[in-house]
């Protein structure tokens, strides 16, 4: 009986770690991938970028703050995509002079 409960909880103990690691490397991989895009946006010609509100979710990214061009928008979604893990890159950055 007391193997039964000692299995039992190194089990329980087992599948806790697991699903705890499992979270931890998601976070883990988004700062990574926030962090890679936010440097790739900063040092980009096109793109021009430093003001740029970048959230990263489940691999999702999603870009928010002003461009001076179309063809600096198209560039960081290009540039964003290309880190490894962005599964999608939402683009809400606006195009034109700052405020």
């Amino acid at each position: 009986m007391k193997r039964c409960f000692i299995f039992a909880l190194f089990f329980a103990a087992t599948v806790a770690q697991a699903g705890f690691t499992g979270q931890q490397k998601v976070a883990t991989s988004d700062d990574r991938i926030f962090d890679q895009v936010r440097m790739r946006l900063a040092t980009d010609q096109d793109v021009k970028g430093g003001a740029f509100d970048v959230t990263v979710k489940d691999g999702v990214v999603t870009i928010k703050g002003r461009v001076d061009t179309e063809k600096g928008k198209n560039r960081a979604t290009k540039l964003a995509k290309k880190v490894k893990g962005v599964k999608e890159v939402d683009n809400e950055l606006i195009v034109g002079p700052p405020k």
